[in-house]
């Protein structure tokens, strides 16, 4: 049944298209759209500039962790593309959990997605801000972060096309840069090049006291926490099914291919890196690759990078404002955000959602200038992974559900289900427990217990969205959006 409300705030139906789907949005993205923003949403700065600290901390057994990310990662997309093909909505995941779990679990999964992407995006503006410090020392972080969301403010207000043509080109330069890394990597650990003191060989993966593990092999999965946060944002492409010319189609597609690939970039990439330079040469706070290049020689390489991190982060916060822009609108026509979230421009997009969420991320910017440093950071960032935990739980679950109530009717089945989405399950929530042992290092070597400040939020996480709840049920009551 059609949600209520949904066609307040809409575009005159009257002069509607054909192509504008019953939720009032138009299908402007084709598959070269699908294909990059699938692909390049979760290529991000957790790979360009979060692999090295983490190669610090973990060794090469940074390569099973991403190893271990893909596999959960590839279900996860197996699974949301079950659902999509039972279902093209752009409330994607929200629409899904409040279709099989009732008000509360529409309730729930969206503002846990909200949590996810205002911390996201907040951090991923920030290191915006210092990455331009770069190429221009004396522009303050806060007003570079500012024009940054201001440009995509205004992407994202001109049409969906706009946002995809966008995500394009950004996910085309991530890709085209790891691509070339790939190649010139493969070429120095080939030919034995000379890197620094030393040489690029498959023996440095084993180079020292233990091996492949000289953290223990526990570290492997302590860092999947991380290591699932550099993976945000692949289920992005739930949200643009809504939107696409032919989601029979692309959807496929998108699902078969993109994970793959993106496992083949990401721990295609990590093998390089470990084999390249001595895992214990890299650092947090540097990009590995510029790490690469300069014991390589090749320093002007530094600003090529910074360059490819800026785009990245830009492309992450772009991504944050259109899902969050349209999980806004979905959760609007649910009674569970204020109805003023449902309003659309004459050119089909959400932009009271994309607003709101910018304004979120104004805040963050300010807000960063009076509480900022190293541990506001990354405190921000592991409480978004628990945004992105749940929301990764709440697509198996869903998909469980699915097969429990509708049965196997959609056209692209999860394979091995349930045993998967269980595994998939049980997998995310061991990693949440894992959280609780993250600790920080500081400058100057004192430990900071971040994983145990972030499991301290989760109380009050659970205690604002009982409280948001308690009003929003009354809302949804008498609907029957849910039956």
């Amino acid at each position: 049944m059609e949600p209520h409300n949904v066609r307040e705030h809409q575009p005159d139906t009257s002069t509607r298209d054909a192509d504008v789907t019953a939720e009032g949005y138009k299908k402007t993205l084709t598959r070269r759209h699908v294909q990059m923003i699938a692909m390049g949403g979760a290529i991000g700065v957790g790979l360009f500039m979060g692999a090295g600290g983490r190669l610090a901390t973990t060794g090469p057994a940074l390569i099973f962790s991403y190893a271990i990310a893909g596999v959960i990662a590839y279900f996860l997309m197996r699974a949301l593309g079950e659902l999509i093909m039972y279902r093209q909505s752009s409330g994607s995941f929200v629409s899904y959990a409040g279709e099989l779990f009732g008000a509360k679990g529409a309730f729930l999964s969206g503002w846990m997605y909200v949590l996810n992407w205002a911390m996201t995006g907040i951090a991923e503006l920030i290191a915006i801000g210092l990455y331009f410090t770069y190429f221009f020392p004396g522009v303050p972080v806060e007003a570079a972060a500012l024009c940054a969301l201001g440009l995509l403010i205004a992407v994202n207000l001109f049409s969906a096309k706009a946002f995809a043509e966008f995500e394009f080109w950004a996910s085309f330069l991530k890709v085209a840069a790891i691509v070339l890394f790939l190649c010139i990597g493969t070429y120095l650990v080939v030919t034995n090049a000379q890197v620094g003191d030393g040489h690029a060989s498959v023996s440095n993966l084993f180079a020292g006291e233990g091996g492949m593990f000289p953290r223990g092999f526990m570290i492997t999965i302590l860092v999947l926490n991380a290591v699932i946060f550099a993976y945000n944002a692949i289920e992005l492409v739930g949200i643009t099914a809504g939107e696409m010319e032919d989601p029979a189609r692309e959807v496929p597609a998108a699902i078969r291919a993109v994970v793959v690939r993106i496992v083949v970039f990401y721990v295609g990439s990590v093998t390089l890196l470990a084999m390249i330079v001595p895992w214990n040469q890299y650092k947090a706070g540097e990009s590995p690759f510029v790490t690469v290049f300069d014991q390589l020689g090749w320093g002007w390489i530094g600003g090529v990078m910074n360059f490819v991190v800026i785009t990245a982060a830009l492309s992450s916060c772009n991504s944050g404002l259109y899902s969050i822009g349209r999980v806004f609108r979905a959760m609007a026509n649910n009674g569970h955000a204020p109805q003023w979230l449902t309003k659309m421009n004459k050119r089909y997009v959400p932009y009271a959602g994309i607003l709101a969420i910018g304004g979120v991320y104004f805040v963050g910017i300010i807000l960063n200038v009076w509480l900022g440093g190293t541990y506001a950071f990354d405190l921000a960032l592991n409480t978004a992974s628990i945004g992105v935990l749940f929301t990764w739980g709440s697509i198996f679950a869903c998909q469980l559900m699915l097969r429990k109530k509708r049965g196997k009717v959609s056209s692209l089945p999860m394979p091995g289900a349930p045993y998967t989405s269980w595994a998939g399950l049980i997998a995310l929530a061991i990693i949440t427990v894992l959280i609780g042992f993250d600790t920080l290092t500081g400058p100057g070597g004192e430990v900071f217990p971040l994983g145990l400040y972030t499991i301290a939020c989760i109380p009050l996480i659970a205690v604002g969205l009982w409280i948001g709840w308690q009003k929003a049920k009354h809302n949804t009551a008498k609907s029957e959006l849910y039956s």
